[in-house]
């Protein structure tokens, strides 16, 4: 499922348009990028927690030439899921 697909679902259930519907989607994935961007936890209830991780600077290796390189230290976006949804995922 990517945007367009979640935005058609969503104006079939509520009985809008596509173009509203797109406009919302867009408005509440933009919100929640802001939000991680200022690091703050995003809680969705019934749905899950995002929230902002460091990874720290490591060492790592070429998987083609073998050679030792330094991998970047950088954030990272990571969604624990609410316990309902694990309950849909594990029937």
């Amino acid at each position: 499922m990517n945007n367009s697909d979640l935005a058609d679902k969503l104006a079939a259930e509520a009985g809008g348009t596509k173009a509203d519907a797109k406009k919302a989607v867009d408005a509440i994935f933009a919100a929640i990028a802001e939000a991680a961007a200022a690091g703050e936890e995003i809680s969705l209830n019934g749905f899950g927690k995002f929230k902002v991780k460091d990874s720290p600077a490591r060492e790592g290796r070429n998987p083609s030439t073998g050679e030792t390189i330094q991998i970047a230290a950088s954030k990272k976006l990571t969604l624990a899921p609410a316990k309902a949804i694990k309950d849909k995922l594990n029937g």
